[in-house]
C-alpha cells in the first residue's frame, strides 16, 4: 500500500476515534457482552441506557485497541503525525477553539487576551507558553482522560497541534510549538511554547 495512502486512511481513523470520545462519559471501559437487552435483538425492548453503556465501553475498548497497535507498528515520527491530524481536527470540531482564532483578528495580543480566558498564558522574548494552570488535576483529553493507557506523551502531541492550528488560523503563518511538560509525561501540568 502506498505510504501516504495509508497515513491518510490511519488519520481518518485517528480522527474518527477523536470525535466519538467526546460522547463518551467518564466511567472506565470494562469488557463487555452483549446484553439480552440490546434494541437490536429480535423481540427485545429497547434499554437505551445499555445499548449506550455498552457503545461507550467498546468504543473505549476499540481506541485502546487503536493506540495499541499504533505504539507496535508505527516509527514515532508516522505516530506523531497521527497524532497530529487529530488534534487538527479537534481544532476544526469545536468552535471554541476557532473562537480564540477569530478573536485574535490577525493580532498576537488579541489572540493572548482570547487564550486567557481559557489557559494560562504569557510572553517571553519572541515565544508563548500556555499552561493548563501550575498543577493539573489530571490529563483533559476526553480520549485518554479515564484511561490507564499509557501513550508514553506520545498523545499530547494532539493538543500540540490544536494549539499550533489556533495559532496558524489566528496569524495566518505557521508556527512551531513545543511541548514542555506534560500530566501523560509525568510532569504537574500541560505546558506548551509557542515560537512566534
Amino acid at each position: 500500500m502506498d505510504r501516504s495512502l495509508f497515513l491518510k486512511r490511519m488519520a481518518g481513523v485517528g480522527c474518527c476515534a477523536a470525535m466519538v470520545s467526546t460522547l463518551l462519559s467518564t466511567a472506565k471501559a470494562v469488557p463487555s457482552a452483549p446484553s439480552a437487552n440490546m434494541s437490536f435483538m429480535p423481540g427485545t425492548e429497547p434499554d437505551e441506557l445499555a445499548n449506550t453503556k455498552m457503545e461507550r465501553d467498546f468504543i473505549l475498548n476499540w481506541v485502546n485497541d487503536l493506540m495499541d497497535t499504533m505504539d507496535k507498528v508505527l516509527d514515532e515520527e508516522t505516530y506523531i503525525k497521527l497524532i497530529e491530524g487529530c488534534g487538527r481536527g479537534c481544532y476544526n470540531r469545536h468552535q471554541l477553539k476557532k473562537d480564540i482564532s477569530i478573536a485574535a483578528q490577525g493580532d498576537l495580543d488579541k489572540l493572548l487576551t482570547a487564550y486567557k480566558k481559557n489557559f494560562e498564558v504569557w510572553k517571553e522574548d519572541d515565544t508563548v507558553h500556555i499552561r493548563y494552570g501550575e498543577k493539573s488535576p489530571g490529563c483533559y483529553c476526553p480520549v485518554l482522560k479515564n484511561q490507564a493507557y499509557n501513550t508514553k506523551g506520545m498523545h499530547c502531541n494532539c493538543t500540540k497541534a490544536t494549539h499550533q492550528a489556533i495559532f496558524e488560523n489566528a496569524l495566518g503563518r505557521p508556527f512551531k510549538v513545543d511541548i514542555l511538560e506534560s500530566v501523560r509525561r509525568g510532569g504537574q501540568t500541560c505546558h506548551f511554547l509557542v515560537h512566534v
